[in-house]
């Protein structure tokens, strides 16, 4: 892409000017201040800190990608968006793809430039500086711990449903127990054991398809064929927008893909065609599944509107009516499996942003510690927080409200500073000579405005948890600062600046 050095692209090595000081990364390596060029080889199985086995390909990142986002993840909420669009849900859909597109694209402006497993906590402090890298890191943090916990819920949910002798806090234990077994094991056999869950999804997802095609062929549609796109009691742009407010959350997760940056092989080029890629495939099978849904929909928008209570099950229901069923069942064991494996990339994503925080010692230093190239102590922590908070709200019946409030802002706020880190290296700054303005001011600025967009869509309690969990981080660092400041130097940037000046 223009703009970006070729060198970087390539050799998928952070690049550190002005050498490496205290709580940095020696270049190419993850590990602090040795100088020692990474291998590639396995880990020894001793202790290390700050350095991750590169093991990753392209087909493993896109894995953790779609586990996170999940293949099917319209079925939870395909009957809200349908009444708040009136009927366009297909359309709020490929509206939401295009505007998360703007946030991909950032993201994969900024892993070439700095391919260091902190995503966009290493991407805010190289471009913005020390203090707006650790607030991105902090309400990304939010965001990675508890969206594994809602999907662990989601698990427990699904497994009582079908067996419901047991309890669904047991199921929600269960699937982070067995998930972290296998996350402790090694980033390359989670991702061959996800990919065959992937695999599993995907071909649950082809039988949905090709039953709905098979009963609209056989039967016709509910509603007009046009009418996912439209409307089916006329277009309204508000609704729809307000629609696309919701429908951008169940894109969260895409990102997590730039947290394995330090363990993919080839290069960073590699994970910024992994983001985007990730992002088309879902944003395709996110809008073919609610486009048949809906033509297969008996109740009208206005009727699930005025019926919240037949929102959440509106796509079993439809399924059940138009096909059958067994596949209502199969789609919710599918469901069931593919919401804890989602927890699994979504936990593997959060052991990795907690390790680089570690790192560069915003976090306890001991959370930087690995075992053969895997973050264990970073993500043991990440397991007990999500399961404390999924057990926890799987024994409420307004559990699942409470856990879905609070992730959203995190990962938006963390966003918005993404697409800031983007105009400042490359348009303000110039750290990659003259800038692209489509791609560096243009494409963020959209972003950003998507980003500011949701955040006002939210709800008040949304907002209220975001602002506290930002001003619990504000006080943080502002207590890192004064126990810095009155020891001497603050160490340099990730840049090797100070405060991340140029």
């Amino acid at each position: 892409m223009s703009g970006v050095r070729e060198e970087h692209e390539d050799s998928g090595k952070p690049r550190h000017p002005g050498g490496t000081g205290p709580g940095e990364v020696a270049e190419g390596t993850g590990q602090e201040g040795t100088g020692q060029e990474e291998t590639g080889q396995e880990g020894t199985g001793q202790e290390e800190t700050g350095q991750l086995r590169r093991s990753l390909g392209f087909r493993d990142l896109v894995v953790y990608g779609l586990l996170f986002i999940a293949p099917m993840a319209p079925v939870g909420i395909f009957g809200t968006l349908d009444a708040k669009s009136h009927g366009a849900v297909a359309l709020v859909y490929l509206v939401a793809t295009v505007a998360m597109g703007f946030t991909a694209f950032s993201y994969a402006q900024m892993v070439r430039v700095v391919p260091l497993a902190g995503s966009v906590f290493a991407y805010a402090r190289k471009a913005l500086g020390e203090g707006p890298g650790f607030i991105a890191g902090w309400m990304a943090m939010l965001d990675y711990l508890l969206i594994p916990a809602v999907a662990y819920l989601f698990s427990g949910i699904a497994m009582n449903s079908l067996v419901p002798s047991v309890s669904r806090w047991v199921w929600t234990a269960i699937a982070v127990v067995i998930t972290t077994l296998l996350n402790l094991w090694g980033v390359r056999a989670a991702a061959r054991v996800g990919f065959a869950v992937l695999a599993m999804e995907i071909v649950v997802l082809l039988v949905f398809v090709v039953s709905a095609v098979v009963v609209l062929v056989r039967d016709g549609a509910q509603r007009g064929w046009l009418s996912p796109l439209t409307g089916d009691a006329g277009f309204t742009l508000g609704a729809v927008l307000g629609a696309v407010s919701v429908a951008v959350l169940s894109y969260l997760g895409f990102d997590a893909i730039a947290t394995f940056a330090e363990e993919v092989t080839g290069g960073s080029a590699k994970v910024a065609r992994a983001v985007l890629f990730c992002l088309v495939l879902a944003g395709f099978l996110f809008v073919l599944q609610s486009y048949l849904a809906a033509l297969l929909e008996p109740m009208s928008s206005a009727q699930l509107a005025a019926d919240p209570v037949k929102q959440g099950s509106a796509f079993y229901d439809t399924v059940e009516s138009s096909v059958g069923g067994w596949l209502h069942t199969l789609v919710a064991i599918s469901k069931a499996i593919g919401a804890a494996f989602a927890a699994l990339a979504g936990q593997a994503a959060a052991g990795r942003l907690v390790f680089a925080m570690a790192r560069e010692r915003r976090l306890p230093h001991v959370l930087s510690r690995t075992a053969s190239g895997v973050p264990r102590a970073a993500l043991l922590l990440a397991a007990v927080v999500t399961l404390v908070a999924a057990v926890w709200a799987a024994r409420r019946d307004d559990g699942m409200d409470h856990l879905v409030s609070v992730v959203d802002m995190g990962a938006l706020t963390a966003f918005f500073l993404l697409h800031a880190s983007v105009v400042v290296w490359y348009a303000v700054r110039r750290m990659e000579g003259a800038p692209n303005w489509l791609s560096h001011v243009v494409v963020p600025v959209l972003g950003a405005a998507v980003i500011v967009a949701v955040v006002w869509e939210a709800t008040t309690t949304a907002q209220l948890v975001g602002l506290g969990w930002l001003a619990v981080g504000l006080v943080v660092l502002a207590m890192q600062w004064g126990r810095r400041h009155g020891s001497g130097p603050r160490p340099p940037a990730l840049g090797g600046t100070v405060g991340g000046a140029g």
